[in-house]
């Protein structure tokens, strides 16, 4: 790896970093946190904020903010959770997909919206956020669905081992490297980074921003509706707050992966890192005996500071336009930047 490249990922590699630090920190304070079966659970508590700041990511890239989809989840597995209780002998794949469409059509309402009718982003996903939760209601009628109306196979399937993992954490890891190859390999990816940086740019060179941002929507709403299915699952219980106001852990995780909340920059390898950093800060509070509500100051307090390090960050270096292919120097994808 060359010097150009250590400083792209300069920023990565010190979050990964202080999260190693973190673990060892706490672990000398308790010898518990850092047993096989505590990193474990960490990391398979950490998969499904993995795979919304993901989805997230390639919404903020494109200027944009998804807040509909910690409603969009829980619309998703209650629905799942209903479905599944009612009909105890419905193939679980079914279930799943069915959550999976349904929040695929959910993302699709944002994007249809905001990418065909030039609607805020904020503004129309703030609204939805308020639909998709209060469609929690009137699809429970305000009641759980507890472990003992699930059947046993839904309820498993999160936690089942393959080769000593959890599905959870092979279904995350699936979704990174889908998520990798949409953002630094495909046509849609850079068309989303070149969106983000200079939309009218990207309309005068031929770029379909309404179609590209349907689908950027429509994936946060399909991923947010698989996860809807291994929440409710996960936990065994589908109630009507399920992740209330989990879409601001999922902004704050892609803040401190060095997301740039303007649009334009942003990583794969940032999300996940700024998801698992949120993951060891929640897990590791309580076992040191932090007060809760100390817990959500300390939160908020990280991501004060790294958005102070995004905004010092990108007075200095500009803004990317594409994603750096540094090893390449003579392709026509090389690394284009702007002044700041």
């Amino acid at each position: 790896m060359n010097a150009l490249s250590m400083k792209a990922h300069k920023r990565e590699l010190l979050l990964a970093a202080s999260i190693v630090a973190l673990i060892i920190g706490v672990g000398m304070r308790a010898p518990v946190f850092v047993t096989g079966a505590s990193l474990a659970n960490l990391l398979t508590d950490s998969t499904l904020l993995i795979m919304l700041a993901l989805a997230q990511m390639l919404v903020i890239v494109t200027r944009g903010v998804d807040l509909s989809v910690a409603s969009n989840l829980a619309l998703s597995g209650m629905a799942a959770a209903l479905l599944a209780a009612s009909n105890p002998g419905l193939p679980l794949p079914v279930i799943v997909l069915a959550a999976a469409l349904l929040g695929l059509v959910l993302g699709l309402v944002n994007g249809y919206l905001i990418g065909y009718l030039d609607l805020p982003a904020i503004v129309v996903t703030l609204g939805t956020m308020s639909v998709y939760r209060g469609l929690v209601f009137v699809l429970s009628g305000g009641a759980w669905v507890s472990s003992h109306q699930m059947p046993e196979a839904f309820i498993a399937f999160p936690l089942t081992k393959f080769l000593g993992v959890t599905n959870l954490v092979w279904i995350a890891f699936v979704v990174v490297l889908a998520a990798w190859y949409l953002a630094n390999h495909s046509r849609f990816g850079r068309d989303l980074y070149a969106v983000g940086n200079a939309p009218s740019c990207a309309r005068y060179v031929g770029i379909p921003m309404a179609q590209r941002l349907l689908w950027t929507y429509g994936i946060s709403g399909l991923v947010a509706g698989v996860c809807g299915y291994l929440w409710v699952a996960r936990y065994a219980v589908a109630y009507t707050e399920i992740a209330y106001g989990f879409e601001f852990t999922v902004i704050a995780a892609c803040v401190i992966g060095g997301i740039n909340i303007a649009g334009g920059t942003g990583s794969v390898a940032g999300a996940v890192l700024g998801a698992l950093f949120l993951a060891v800060i929640g897990n590791a509070l309580p076992v040191v005996k932090v007060s809760p509500f100390w817990q959500s100051a300390l939160t908020g307090a990280v991501i004060l500071i790294a958005v102070l390090i995004n905004a010092r960050d990108r007075k200095k270096e500009g803004r990317q336009i594409l994603p750096l292919h540094l090893d390449n120097h003579s392709s026509p994808t090389a690394p284009v930047r702007s002044a700041a």
